[in-house]
């Protein structure tokens, strides 16, 4: 049985996770609350817990909903005005656990209607409170599978499971090919490359197509991760990035998916806000010079020297023709696009390319950036 976390006080690397999980829906949700095209916005979170710890710490469920006010209820108020459905839909398939948890977010809700409401009521909606095996709200519950297949909802979907087994390829799939979702899943990748060779574990994960390194253990949930970001069908533009939490001696993870390169901006920009060598885990997982290290300088990493110069490599070989395509370049390989800038930037500097028209230095919003084209320059 697993351990209810609920039931003691949040550990270290739980509030980690759990901090992950509230920025990244605090940089997600405004878009789509500011976001014309978007006619509602549905939040589902699979496997909520009880809401809280024995010391009063938020979890999944109550840190959505307190992210979803924005400052002063900044986001409530432009959804009031806009008109737009907000739903929130929690699912725990253990009674004791959802018992609590229904009683948490009444009483979080109900603090948050006399304090900042003046109708006395929540402009959010609920889609429910469930008590339901995953697979059979993923599979056969029609409202989710209708709201998956609506291109003009936007869609976060947090799944903080237990172990790995419920987001198998399938599952995984799934949320890939549905429109305007994105999504967070929880795994434990120690454990996948511990039991690799378990008829359990390959009924879940194929671990025959991950390269595992005994000797280099802390890689397993990179390795994990470059796995799922290789069952994405070829044509299509998706991003795919992780986070490694190192628990004691174990590696565990977050992986992330969104089909948007804003989705992803926003998911790296978190990410490297707390790793600066890698945007990617807890702990120095490249080995670069500590930061009150001589060596350190702050301005480059091997994470980014690594990409720096695999973008060099492709603009010099005219694979890379445009910044449209070396901004995303450089999301896909899990860095901020800022990194395509400084060599551009460098490479204009040593004569080697020029930019027409003259180069946008532009490293956010990207989908928004006007096209340049680079021209190399003929030696």
């Amino acid at each position: 049985m697993a351990k209810d976390i609920n039931k003691n006080i949040f550990s270290e690397e739980t509030l980690l996770k759990l901090g992950i999980f509230a920025e990244c829906f605090r940089e997600w949700f405004p878009v789509f609350v500011n976001d014309r095209y978007t006619k509602g916005i549905f939040i589902i979170d699979f496997f909520a817990g009880s809401g809280k710890d024995i010391n009063g710490n938020l979890g999944s469920s109550l840190l959505l909903l307190k992210e979803s006010r924005g400052t002063n209820c900044e986001y409530c108020n432009a959804i009031s005005n806009n008109g737009k459905k907000v739903y929130f839909a929690f699912n725990e398939n253990k009674k004791d656990k959802l018992s609590e948890l229904k009683t948490n977010i009444i009483s979080f809700m109900d603090n948050c209607i006399k304090e900042n409401c003046r109708e006395n009521k929540c402009i959010y909606s609920y889609a429910n409170f469930g008590q339901y095996d995953f697979k059979d709200v993923f599979y056969n519950d029609q409202t989710f599978i209708n709201a998956l297949a609506n291109n003009k909802l936007a869609k976060f979907v947090l799944l903080d499971q237990y172990g790995f087994k419920q987001v198998d390829e399938d599952v995984f799939l799934r949320l890939v090919n549905s429109p305007r979702t994105d999504f967070i899943f929880f795994i434990s990748s120690s454990f996948i490359k511990r039991f690799k060779e378990h008829e359990h574990t390959k009924k879940y994960i194929d671990t025959e197509r991950i390269p595992f390194d005994d000797s280099n253990p802390k890689e397993c949930h990179r390795l994990i991760a470059n796995y799922y970001e290789r069952l994405v069908p070829q044509n299509k533009e998706y991003y795919i990035h992780h986070f490694t939490i190192k628990k004691k001696g174990n590696y565990l993870g977050l992986i992330f998916g969104t089909n948007h390169s804003l989705g992803m901006e926003k998911f790296l920009k978190v990410c490297w806000k707390i790793d600066q060598y890698s945007g990617e885990s807890d702990f120095n997982i490249d080995n670069d010079e500590p930061v009150d290290s001589l060596f350190y300088t702050g301005e480059t990493t091997n994470k980014k020297d690594k990409v720096k110069c695999k973008i060099k490599e492709k603009v010099l070989a005219r694979e890379i023709s445009d910044n449209i395509q070396g901004l995303k370049y450089a999301l896909k390989n899990r860095c901020l696009p800022d990194v395509f800038v400084s060599v551009i930037q460098e490479l204009e500097k040593n004569k080697l390319i020029t930019c027409h028209p003259k180069i946008n230095r532009q490293s956010t919003n990207i989908h928004k950036a006007d096209l340049y084209h680079i021209e190399v320059i003929k030696r």
